[in-house]
């Protein structure tokens, strides 16, 4: 029997609404005990965990590990080895693979790589439509008996409302929630950065904050008109918090997410990175006015995760002009301090909600054990460091992508360790 004690944290699990100081005796991959002075028994590996947070371990619900087909950005290992290293025990990876994980092979072919990996769990998620083109539902029944656990043509918007309707039905059927990248393509009109003052301002193309929130509203009406599972992907402005706040109070089944950097970024960075395209993501950073109202929406519980939208790019896809250059970032090893950073340490949450907002709900949302402490639970911790001093080197990434605005910011807290299964996979 292999045995893991997890000695002196102060636990937080806002599922059994604990926060207290205890040991965590893991065994053969699962939670076996919590209790103070537990014994470990003999040869059992210990982890120290003083003055640290051991927390449920962390579920991102979006990422892109680009493998099958964009090895040159990152692979299923090297994507795992980075969400270690950011402290998640599990990411939901997208399907805009090639071949796009339109069919159960795919799916299968993901889940046999994560094995081998052998660092973090990885949920793939299927595509809504054959080659994310949105024009024909792909075979979502097959990919979930297969081990999908979302469907999503993410960052493809679904522009046919027809067959968003039909999907949401099939996911009904399913039980899974439907991921969506809400954006209007012909509003957003090949733009690069928020349509503003700003982009006015230094004469880039903007994506107006309509081309988001229409598809909000839309994708909300169908949700409740065909009682499908609705998650909208990566908010970013205020319109769109209110829309799903108002969804809420009317009891709709739609939770949502928002990344990391959109808390933390507006348009006017972009302004101030004189035209530098690690800035450049989709949907793009908007006004404070939405940076604020995001900030809001975490407070309140109206946003149910944050993500981090992690997608990594070669480095010479980013020494392109802004306009030319990919949408995206390469977030996983950013997030978790971020969070801490910009909410937590400021008092905009506490750690027990950061904790609900990145294990617990994640787990419920996509229907995946974990998100819990409890007895019997899977042995998968984020360990937690409040007080470390994290200074952002992307040369010292583990993923394959650097791309990231946030080189040389120094954040406080950060990832100490990472168990999964009762295993240490990565630890500071």
């Amino acid at each position: 029997m292999s045995r893991l004690l997890v000695r002196n944290g102060r636990v937080i699990d806002p599922v059994q609404g604990i926060d207290e100081s205890l040991d965590i005796l893991i065994e053969d991959g699962r939670i076996a005990k919590l209790g103070r002075n537990l014994e470990r028994g003999a040869d059992a590996p210990e982890l120290d965990a003083e003055g640290l947070i051991v927390a449920p371990g962390f579920i991102d619900l979006h990422s892109h590990l680009r493998e099958p087909g964009y090895e040159h950005k990152e692979t299923i290992e090297t994507g795992c080895l980075a969400a270690a290293a950011g402290g998640f025990t599990a990411v939901c990876c997208m399907a805009n693979t090639n071949p796009v994980n339109d069919e159960p092979a795919v799916t299968r072919y993901i889940m046999e790589k994560a094995d081998r990996a052998g660092a973090v769990k990885v949920y793939p998620i299927g595509a809504l439509s054959k080659g994310c083109r949105g024009e024909e539902l792909a075979e979502i029944g097959e990919m979930v008996e297969a081990g999908a656990v979302a469907i999503s043509d993410s960052p493809n918007p679904v522009a046919n409302s027809l067959l968003m309707r039909r999907a949401l039905e099939y996911c009904r059927s399913f039980d899974v929630p439907m991921i969506v990248h809400p954006q209007d393509e012909l509003l957003s009109d090949r733009g690069a950065m928020h349509e503003g003052r700003v982009s006015t301002r230094i004469g880039l193309r903007g994506m107006p904050a309509a081309a988001e929130e229409s598809v909000v509203a839309r994708d909300i009406l169908l949700a409740e008109f065909t009682g499908g599972r609705l998650h909208l992907g990566h908010l970013s402005t205020a319109g769109s918090v209110a829309a799903i706040r108002a969804a809420k109070a009317r009891g709709s089944r739609v939770t949502c997410e928002v990344s990391a950097h959109h808390f933390s970024l507006t348009d006017e960075d972009v302004a101030a990175s004189n035209y530098d395209p690690q800035w450049k993501m989709n949907p793009p950073l908007r006004t404070d006015n939405d940076r604020q109202a995001i900030i809001e929406g975490i407070a309140d519980g109206t946003i149910d995760a944050i993500v981090s939208d992690h997608a990594p790019h070669h480095r010479d896809e980013k020494e392109m002009d802004f306009a030319d250059a990919p949408f995206g970032i390469s977030a996983l090893e950013t997030a978790v301090s971020l969070a801490l950073d910009r909410l937590v340490r400021p008092g905009v949450i506490d750690i027990s909600a950061l904790v609900r907002l990145m294990s617990a709900t994640p787990a419920r949302i996509v229907d995946v054990p974990g998100g819990s402490l409890a007895e019997g639970s899977p042995g998968d911790l984020t360990v937690l460091d409040p007080e470390r001093t994290v200074t952002v080197d992307p040369a010292s990434f583990v993923s394959k992508g650097r791309n990231t605005p946030f080189g040389g910011v120094t954040l406080q807290g950060g990832p100490a360790a990472t168990i999964v299964g009762g295993r240490v996979v990565w630890q500071r």
